[in-house]
């Protein structure tokens, strides 16, 4: 484990799509922000002179499938004080960078811990909250409240929404739609109350965004007493990530009015149509299955394929539901489901893996047009996410051979690293191709400070 030394205070990550809302006072030692400059005294006091008053400490985890993500946030400022990532949890190479910012600037540590489970990493965050060596806190009563990202809340949650036993059980019967986040989600709502008894506990859905649906969008063509008895519909997924990239970008158009694709291209991958601010067409459906190739989950498949390994060749159907689910997409397609990892196996001449990053590729763009249809017209598209944001190679093969939507990739801007929203379409690109770094934990930090008021 690896810790930071800011006078004795530090943090870390781990997880499951889950955050903590720190109360009013951070015993962080003299951290600030490097954009205001707000400095703090041990014990979250604010130094003389702090205007700020009514202020809170808001600090978001945020776990995926296969990491947790976290940023402790000065709200309403959105001012961060500490931010890291738990990545590959679950594997041999897990890694953990944590980073600080301090009088002397910021500060990061990295290190390979072993992180067999998201429980794990979890348990090891509110250990660290409260280290007499590296703590942020003295004890869990500073905590004021707790939020959670829960990735599926069906018709029955629209918006963030404080957890009561109904709301947990609630998420409990959701589990089969979402079984590689939900269990993780309502876990952490079941650890929080323990370490933290006396704190809010707050719920975000990943799902909410997508409320906007239209009928036509949302339905089956199934019996009607499927979607009015059983609510099978199509919900949609990574909302947190798609409602916030979708107006950073529309802000930095300085649109009203506006036509975007969004990509949330990662571990788990989901497109969604976005006109003026609200969605009205997305990649993912009932469960996070659906839509593009992903990490490890299949993506769009014929459903007969599925009666045909159930029938034929005398598959149990949990056993297909294990591998649709966990061994299928990038790495039922190369043995590996991280994209840095198959791309050193595309450097090394390995057929197979190149075969799968144009697999992915012409998903996205089979959606970008499908898309680009129901929106009658197309003003940017926007990649995000770990692999949207950085893999470069992906972002090529996403974005060529769409010179008839208007579309056409700079390929020396593509290459170029940079920070904030970048611009990589040529000259003659009638359609903005931008990079837009997702924030889904200060999106979290905004609905759960709104809501707490």
């Amino acid at each position: 484990m690896c810790t930071l030394k800011t006078s004795g205070y530090g943090l870390e990550e781990r997880g499951c799509f889950n955050y903590l809302l720190i109360g009013k006072r951070m015993p962080l030692l003299r951290i600030k922000d490097s954009l205001t400059s707000k400095k703090y005294t041990p014990h979250g006091r604010r130094a003389p002179g702090d205007s700020y008053q009514n202020t809170m400490n808001i600090f978001v985890i945020n776990s995926g499938s296969s990491s947790i993500k976290y940023q402790l946030f000065d709200m309403p400022g959105a001012r961060v004080i500490c931010s890291g990532i738990v990545d590959k949890i679950g594997m041999k190479e897990s890694t953990l960078t944590h980073k600080t910012f301090t009088e002397d600037g910021e500060r990061v540590t990295r290190s390979t811990p072993e992180v067999s489970d998201h429980a794990e990493g979890l348990r090891e965050v509110a250990r660290l909250l409260t280290d007499p060596s590296v703590g942020v806190i003295r004890d869990p009563s500073e905590i004021a409240a707790v939020g959670h990202r829960v990735v599926h809340g069906g018709e029955s949650f629209s918006a963030t929404t404080f957890i009561t036993e109904e709301v947990k059980e609630k998420i409990r019967k959701l589990f089969p739609l979402a079984p590689l986040h939900n269990p993780l989600n309502y876990l952490g709502i079941q650890l929080s109350e323990q370490i933290f008894p006396s704190a809010r506990q707050i719920a975000v859905f990943d799902t909410a965004f997508h409320q906007t649906l239209p009928p036509e969008a949302y339905r089956y063509a199934l019996p009607g007493s499927f979607y009015r008895e059983y609510g099978i519909r199509a919900y949609g997924f990574h909302g947190t990530s798609h409602r916030f990239v979708s107006r950073k970008a529309a802000d930095y158009l300085q649109k009203k009015s506006s036509r975007l694709i969004t990509l949330h291209l990662g571990n788990g991958c989901s497109m969604t149509a976005v006109r003026d601010g609200k969605s009205v067409e997305t990649s993912m459906g009932f469960g996070p299955m659906n839509g593009l190739i992903m990490g490890t989950r299949s993506g769009d498949i014929d459903q007969s394929v599925i009666f045909h390994l159930v029938n034929q060749l005398g598959y149990d159907i949990e056993n297909v539901h294990a591998i649709l689910n966990k061994k299928s997409g990038m790495l039922g397609l190369t043995g590996l489901s991280d994209m840095r990892d198959i791309r050193k196996k595309i450097d090394g001449g390995d057929s197979e893996a190149l075969l799968a990053y144009q697999m992915y590729a012409w998903r996205v763009r089979k959606y970008i047009g499908a898309y680009t249809a129901i929106l009658n017209g197309l003003d940017a598209i926007v990649f995000t996410g770990g692999v949207g944001e950085n893999d470069r190679l992906m972002r090529k093969f996403c974005a060529t051979g769409l010179d008839y939507l208007g579309i056409r990739l700079d390929p020396e801007k593509n290459e170029q690293a940079g920070s904030g929203i970048q611009e990589i379409q040529s000259p003659e690109s009638r359609v903005k191709i931008l990079v837009v770094p997702t924030n889904e934990e200060l999106e979290i930090a905004n609905q759960c400070f709104e809501l707490i008021g």
